[in-house]
């Protein structure tokens, strides 16, 4: 009889689990030191080495780990570093780490059946409204993240809008449409699709002077589809858009929804836990009156990957768009299947693991007021890096800093200034010295620097400025004065 898969050596195990654990725990304390490179390109060796056919036979499990230690930590995207600043990445947390060690420990489905874990989802979804000023009665549930968030707050506002019937029958020829600013993450667009909307049914309204979604163009979009005998359904307004942090007009979006009777989502991927500052959170006045909300908590919240949200104002619409009726997961009044609804009423996903724990172990480890402190601090080093910038003659701001995004461009130089951008943010990678990612703004190409992880510091930005004027230098765009210990001089 074959046996099953403990050890046999529990005492091996421990002890490699110790290492493991001090090991991980010296990177974090050395990242905190700005200790190494932040990205270094992985060599083809070491591509081939992870490229292995199915192992037949077992493996040392300590050989295992210095394989990993070999041939995937060095390689890692360096989303934990402070000088990490591209796209929008949270850096993580030594307690976070340790509670996704308890959670596989702990090995929890959370989607169903009554249990703890679940209970403990319950009570992130209600600090979760709380954080934002929605009812601490919204219904919700913790997914991979804001993509997901997204597409499920688009099928429950189609289920809203067209009834009941759309689970069975589908949208048909029904001429739902929904808005969203141009500037909108690709993920809306994207959950139109899969919601079986098609995204020609997503209106990409313009943009005002300040780069949020103009109220005049909504209502011009809208009164069109209208006419056209189309049913508008939704407006997605964006807390923190993608290419430079710009706010929606939520409050006017919030009234405009009520008064054409829409629904009314707002996407607040890193955005919408600025409201835990009280600095920040006036200029979110109106997301407290979304009927659904999507962000994540491995944004802002530095939870390890991977935290995302949705928060439902009305969790009948949500359930009445997921709960199924199954023989085999069948609800009780008691025992181990009770605890209705379940999660699996409330979203796409059965198997889900237990993401609460670590979201409930950061929160309640640091606390909501020390969050809302990252936030400014984030956003005052973004301020930072914008004086700097504006300090550089060849360097030019192309966005105004709203939160802690920054896009801006060497502005001199020969030939194409989208080219040389884009080659000088490859050369700033592969040098080690900083990772920020790039993006367009009104048709240039602008280095994007996102101020996410709590361990980044003005002398973070100071680095990556003083590394990219380095670059440019080399590559002869500009020449060092005797007069300036600034790179950008002639």
């Amino acid at each position: 009889m074959m046996a099953g898969l403990d050890p046999d050596d529990w005492q091996g195990l421990r002890a490699l689990g110790h290492r493991m654990l001090d090991d991980m725990i010296d990177r974090l304390a050395a990242h905190g030191a700005s200790a190494g490179p932040v990205w270094r390109p992985m060599p083809p060796e070491a591509r081939q080495a992870l490229r292995t056919t199915l192992p037949r036979g077992p493996t040392d499990p300590a050989a295992l780990y210095e394989a990993f230690q070999a041939q995937v930590v060095p390689y890692a995207l360096g989303n934990t570093h402070p000088r990490f600043m591209g796209w929008v990445h949270g850096g993580g947390t030594g307690i976070g780490m340790l509670a996704e060690l308890l959670a596989a420990g702990l090995n929890a489905n959370l989607g169903g059946r009554d249990h703890a874990p679940i209970e403990l989802e319950r009570t992130v979804i209600a600090w979760a409204a709380e954080m934002v000023g929605m009812p601490v009665t919204s219904s919700g549930i913790l997914v991979t993240g804001s993509s997901m968030a997204n597409m499920i707050a688009v099928l429950v506002a189609r289920r809203a809008a067209a009834g009941p019937a759309v689970r069975a029958e589908g949208v048909g020829g029904r001429g739902l449409v929904g808005y969203a600013g141009a500037s909108a993450h690709g993920c809306i667009p994207r959950a139109f699709d899969l919601a079986g909307l098609g995204t020609g049914a997503l209106r990409m309204v313009p943009l005002d002077a300040d780069r949020r979604l103009s109220m005049a163009a909504l209502a011009e979009a809208v009164q069109r589809d209208r006419a056209a005998g189309l049913t508008p359904f939704l407006v997605a307004a964006t807390a923190g858009t993608v290419d430079t942090g710009a706010i929606d007009p939520l409050e006017a979006v919030a009234a405009f929804c009520a008064e054409q009777r829409l629904w009314f989502h707002v996407d607040g991927a890193f955005g919408a836990l600025a409201a835990l500052s009280p600095t920040i959170r006036p200029r979110l006045r109106g997301i407290e009156r979304a009927d659904s909300l999507a962000f994540d908590f491995h944004k802002w919240a530095q939870v390890p990957y991977d935290a995302g949200c949705i928060l439902v104002r009305d969790g009948q619409a949500q359930a009445d768009t997921f709960a199924q009726t199954l023989a085999y997961l069948s609800r009780e009044d008691r025992g181990a299947a009770a605890n209705a609804p379940w999660p699996c009423d409330l979203g796409p996903d059965l198997s889900r693991g237990f993401r609460a724990l670590k979201i409930w172990m950061t929160i309640a480890s640091y606390g909501a007021d020390r969050m809302g402190e990252l936030v400014d601090r984030s956003c005052a080093v973004a301020r930072h890096l914008a004086s700097r910038i504006e300090a550089e003659p060849f360097l030019e701001l192309l966005a105004p800093v709203t939160l802690n995004i920054v896009c801006f461009r060497v502005c001199q130089g020969d030939g194409d200034l989208d080219h040389l951008n884009g080659e000088l943010v490859k050369d700033l990678h592969e040098s080690g010295i900083a990772v920020p990612s790039t993006t367009v703004i009104d048709g240039k190409r602008a280095i994007r620097a996102a101020i996410v992880n709590h361990r980044t510091t003005e002398h973070d930005v100071d680095l990556m400025i003083d590394g990219l004027l380095e670059l440019a230098r080399k590559r002869r765009i500009v020449t060092e004065s005797a007069d300036s210990a600034r790179y950008f001089r002639r």
